[in-house]
């Protein structure tokens, strides 16, 4: 900052306030353009260590998940990261890994560098312990929520996305709809359910347990569920799948069968894993997990909570879109 005062023909004062943008000290324009231009042939940075330190502000946020290059996990950083950068903050980004020791790790690095506050996204649905790191600044949850119930979230709204795609496969005149699960009792799951029963009950139609099978979230084991649904006397007409492997799996119990997609049974998903869901023929129409939306949601409750103002709820649902293909 010296050699730029030098430079500049000013004090290390004025530099400083023309670092910091002070609007409300009175250096002519020329003055000001000097510096900048000192600054950029010197190639000086301020030290964001120290400006930290200084103004207890770093204007840095960090984000920890488990796989930063899982698909879900891409769009989650994208969301914040555009949400952050609008407010003019910066996004550090680290991996936990699922780790214990990893994601300690990682929240002491990330308080060491001085972050405003802190996201941690998980890429399924899930209660979470975080390290007692985590109270230390603001904390937002991800895709999880506290098991403790200490931390703000934002989470999907699983029923919801349950309910649309169900009332999907009904408008499409199905009265028969097998619903291959996931793995019982996590929130997806249950979520998932309660959405499905409602549309169900809605429309004037009993449930009937014997329609839901499980799938536990992988493509063998909604071929499976698929199989043990078509094999049936009395067989639905519609598959409501509790995600799009296992609807991936259903494809193909369906034309073992020498079933047609649409025109014998419908399928829909959950998810709106891109590489399947679009890819496949037809293409799976299915209900999306809204990632990147929930990535800036939980930055705009940072926002709010580094600047100590109080969230409305601690915790925030996302809507779950519909994304039509043709696979109903």
């Amino acid at each position: 900052m010296s050699e730029v005062a030098v430079r500049a023909g000013v004090s290390r004062t004025t530099v400083s306030f023309v670092l910091n943008g002070r609007a409300d000290v009175a250096i002519p324009e020329d003055t000001r353009a000097r510096i900048r231009a000192a600054i950029e042939e010197l190639g000086y940075r301020p030290n964001a260590g120290a400006r930290a330190l200084a103004a207890k502000r770093s204007e840095w946020y960090g984000l920890i998940t488990e796989i930063v290059t899982a698909p879900f996990a891409v769009d989650v950083i994208k969301g914040a990261q555009d949400r952050a950068w609008a407010d003019g903050k910066f996004l550090l980004i680290t991996a936990g890994d699922s780790d214990p020791a990893m994601e300690a790790a990682a929240f002491d690095k990330l308080l060491e560098q001085r972050a405003e506050g802190l996201l941690y996204a998980t890429t399924w649905h899930r209660a979470v312990k975080l390290p007692p790191a985590a109270r230390e600044v603001p904390v937002v949850l991800v895709n999880c929520f506290d098991a403790d119930g200490a931390l703000p979230s934002v989470v999907p709204d699983e029923a919801a996305g349950g309910h649309t795609a169900t009332r999907r496969l009904l408008d499409a005149g199905h009265r028969r709809i097998g619903f291959i699960n996931l793995d019982t009792g996590i929130p997806a799951a249950v979520g998932r359910r309660r959405g499905y029963e409602q549309a169900l009950r809605e429309a004037g139609l009993d449930v009937d347990d014997s329609l839901v099978v499980p799938g536990h979230a992988t493509a063998d084991g909604g071929y499976a569920a698929a199989c043990s649904l078509l094999d049936r006397t009395d067989r639905p007409t519609a598959l409501f799948c509790g995600n799009d492997r296992t609807a991936m799996g259903a494809y193909d119990a369906i034309k073992e069968r020498g079933l047609r997609i649409p025109d014998d049974i419908a399928v829909i998903g959950f998810d709106n894993q891109e590489l399947i869901a679009a890819y496949l023929r037809p293409g799976l129409t299915t209900v999306a997990l809204p990632f990147e939306l929930m990535g800036a949601r939980g930055v705009d409750m940072l926002g709010a909570l580094t600047a100590g103002q109080p969230l409305t709820t601690t915790q925030v649902t996302v809507d779950c879109p519909l994304i039509e293909r043709s696979s109903v």
